[in-house]
């Protein structure tokens, strides 16, 4: 394999595996968002009470 061949392969294989490395970083590092207890408050339509 020429050497410049060489050079690209392992600069592409390098930028995949950082830009990878970078995003699994994010989504480990990132809180979880907090959501109400209750499923009734996620509720957004009118609810009808019974007659």
């Amino acid at each position: 394999m020429k050497t410049e061949a060489l050079i690209t392969m392992l600069t592409a294989v390098g930028t995949v595996t950082a830009v990878t490395g970078y995003f699994f970083y994010l989504v480990l590092s990132t809180p979880p968002k907090q959501e109400p207890d209750s499923y009734e408050e996620n509720d957004e339509e009118l609810v009808r009470k019974n007659d």
